[in-house]
């Protein structure tokens, strides 16, 4: 079911902030184009902070940072992956983060160590800094929007080591 001819869709990014006099102002409108390509699967940067409460007056595209899949510490990422159809993943990872993960079309399977969850359109998961993978087992692309938030604990015995 695999799909090495995946033609991956643009993503449009509207960032809307202030101008020089307080006015509410579109910045940006455009196709989103900081992306990484992680074999059937493409990760597209949307925004990201540094911090908390975060600076939002700042006028630096932080939609082209260039970042791991961790957010900044204290920070936070915000992505949408469109994986193709059939897309494996076959190494389970973790990071110390809170994770927001909405699905927005289609749909993904994700393994935790013991059980899988599939998610369908419209469905939100909060992930607690779980070991985890993902997998798009249909014939349709899926897109799905991920929040990462800077967590705790970071190497806490109990847990595995964050594996990115």
């Amino acid at each position: 079911m695999s799909n090495s001819n995946h033609v991956y869709s643009p993503i449009r990014r509207i960032v809307a902030g202030h101008d020089g006099s307080g006015k509410s102002v579109v910045i940006s409108d455009g196709e989103a184009t900081n992306f990484r390509q992680h074999g059937e699967r493409r990760s597209t940067l949307m925004w990201a902070t540094k911090e908390t409460p975060a600076d939002f007056l700042n006028l630096d595209d932080a939609g082209q940072w260039n970042l791991g899949t961790p957010p900044p510490p204290g920070g936070t990422r915000f992505c949408i992956i469109e994986s193709a159809p059939g897309a494996t993943y076959p190494a389970m990872h973790r990071t110390d983060t809170i994770d927001y993960v909405i699905c927005l079309k289609g749909e993904i399977a994700m393994d935790l160590d013991d059980s899988t969850v599939l998610m369908k359109a419209g469905d939100v998961l909060i992930q607690l800094g779980t070991n985890h993978g993902w997998r798009n087992e249909s014939d349709e692309p899926a897109f799905v929007a991920f929040v990462l938030v800077d967590g705790k604990p970071k190497f806490d015995p109990r847990l595995p080591p964050p594996r990115i």
